[in-house]
């Protein structure tokens, strides 16, 4: 399966789903999925029965970052989280894994290495070969009645 370009306004769906995180020392818990392209912080833990699964369409706030702090996009500078579903190959492959088993509440930093992000092309802001960081919350899964959850 091949890679599309992503125009601007898929830009940021592209992004998250190939986010790859690096552990800190001060995090509550941390998972390790994939070392290699993607480690996923929790920075505000939520307790639910059903976590978000492969397919689930979700709402998710996000702050996405540069290494070097700089930010490239952020869905609560516009208000209203990002819609999609997870896991379908619709987002970055960083965000696609790291969006799995969440709880609605819960807030991931998610640390993505650019072969699960934009690679050697990049994207609008984001330079080639860039690692990405993203603190991402999970604002619902639509179709899950609350008391699933």
């Amino acid at each position: 399966m091949g890679h599309r370009h992503p125009s601007r306004s898929h830009c940021n769906v592209a992004l998250l789903s190939r986010l790859v995180q690096t552990p800190n020392s001060t995090s509550t818990h941390f998972e390790a999925r994939n070392m290699k392209h993607l480690a996923t912080e929790v920075i505000t833990p939520a307790e639910c029965v059903r976590k978000t699964q492969a397919g689930d369409k979700v709402n998710v706030h996000y702050r996405g970052t540069l290494q070097d702090g700089t930010e490239f996009d952020a869905s609560y500078n516009r208000g209203q989280p990002l819609s999609f579903s997870v896991g379908q190959g619709q987002v970055i492959k960083g965000w696609d894994q790291g969006l799995l088993d969440m709880c609605p509440g819960e807030k991931r930093k998610l640390t993505i290495q650019p072969e699960w992000a934009y690679g050697s092309r990049g994207a609008g802001p984001i330079p080639a070969n860039s690692v990405l960081i993203f603190e991402s919350e999970l604002v619902s899964i639509d179709g899950v009645d609350k008391e699933e959850l």
